[in-house]
């Protein structure tokens, strides 16, 4: 088993290339099922890439630990509190680009708030996926550092059985599990206030329509056990794969590997059953990040990255789509933050595109236009097109990541 530890870039490179996937349809009114959220309770495969990120945080965390910990206090402290505060940084930035909206034919400045174009007052979303990161990695390193493996692990299930507890016992009576009976609503509502919060999802309470944040501050609670979970994991791979690199004796050094690998499956077997069972009374969702959800997602992702170390580190196997998925993975999260930059950006340049029944003119812009133009039209099901375009997404990210590989650029945060 290679100390490099291919199998981890794949893995991290391909949870990057499946989030752009679903962030860049060619319209949102046309997606194909496994490409959408679940409804509330449930899973489909989009469900799974945001924890899988999370666990790959923590699976790096692993082999940077031991680095940190040799440095001393002041060390960890000055590496974790930078990063946090950069992920952080560019998750807000990101939120507020490109600082400028059109409303009709005026390009207006956006400030910290402001007044969108129905009159509702709304702002600059305070939390977020690339928030949520940052949050999880400070805690999540905070945590395994000074608690080790062993207090890591119980720190997770504490935390788990706290949100279990607190989303019972604060929800609505009769309701917690639901959008509107949701505990944390009230809290984010309070803290972040409504116009910093996610605007494109609402529940109704009393007749009145309120914003639904899902990545709001109480679901970030659990969230922190999937970086913990997936450092305990890379942790494990880490210490095996040093041990058995120092074996000589072939046919031992065999049955260590495959040992490793059985009781990665194992494990991932215990997640997966103990996450389902758990679904019974606290139903898997992603949208609040409950408890069983955790669980069943961190089964989900060992099963995998066991498999990939099986075939990557133990076979050997190099192929095309080792290859397709490592560039990602090696600058995954600028490559992610390039996706969410790069349209937004885009659609501020308009470009005419004909006139309604009205006689106004239409706009179109840059980034929009090949689909628009091409993948639109393409014939049959409409959500072909849509795909197709979220493709074409994909291979540019990937030709960036690629030119950038060739030149040995990784950019790190």
């Amino acid at each position: 088993m290679n100390q490099r530890y291919y199998s981890l870039d794949v893995f991290r490179g391909a949870t990057v290339c499946l989030m752009i996937l679903v962030n860049n349809p060619g319209s949102w009114d046309y997606i194909y099922s496994p490409l959408e959220h679940a409804t509330w309770h449930g899973l489909t495969p989009t469900d799974l890439v945001f924890p899988f990120f999370l666990f790959a945080v923590g699976n790096a965390m692993a082999f940077v630990m031991p680095r940190l910990e040799q440095g001393g206090d002041a060390l960890f402290w000055k590496k974790v509190i930078k990063r946090s505060l950069l992920i952080y940084g560019i998750g807000l930035f990101l939120a507020w680009w490109p600082f400028v909206r059109w409303q009709g034919n005026d390009l207006l400045g956006n400030g910290w708030t402001w007044i969108n174009a129905e009159g509702k007052l709304t702002g600059v979303r305070v939390l977020g996926v690339l928030q949520r990161i940052a949050i999880c990695y400070f805690f999540g390193s905070i945590i395994v550092y000074y608690l080790k493996v062993r207090g890591s692990f119980l720190a997770g299930l504490l935390l788990l059985l706290l949100y279990w507890l607190l989303t019972y016992s604060l929800g609505e009576p009769g309701d917690p599990y639901s959008k509107a009976g949701y505990f944390g609503n009230r809290i984010d509502e309070a803290i972040l206030t409504l116009p910093h919060m996610y605007q494109g999802e609402a529940y109704k309470l009393n007749g009145v329509v309120r914003p639904f944040d899902p990545e709001g501050l109480m679901s970030t609670l659990p969230a922190i056990v999937n970086v913990i979970f997936g450092f305990l994991v890379g942790d494990y791979i880490r210490k095996r794969g040093k041990h058995i690199e120092t074996m000589t004796d072939s046919a031992v050094k065999g049955f260590e590997i495959y040992q490793t690998l059985t009781i990665l499956f194992i494990a991932a077997v215990g997640f997966l059953l103990t996450g389902y069972v758990w679904d019974l009374s606290f139903p898997v969702n992603k949208r609040i990040w409950t408890s069983s959800y955790v669980v069943v997602t961190t089964g989900m992702a060992i099963a995998i990255l066991a498999t990939l170390v099986y075939f990557i580190e133990v076979k050997g196997v190099r192929a095309w789509w080792t290859k397709f998925f490592d560039v990602f993975g090696k600058n995954a999260l600028f490559v992610f933050a390039l996706s969410a930059f790069l349209p937004r950006g885009l659609r501020l340049i308009r470009i005419p595109n004909g006139m309604d029944a009205k006689g106004n003119t239409l706009y179109t812009n840059p980034w929009s236009i090949l689909y628009e133009k091409v993948y639109q039209h393409v014939p049959g099901d409409p959500r072909i097109g849509s795909l197709l375009f979220a493709l074409t997404v994909i291979a540019f990210m990937w030709a960036v990541c690629y030119w950038l590989d060739k030149k040995r650029i990784y950019i790190k945060v």
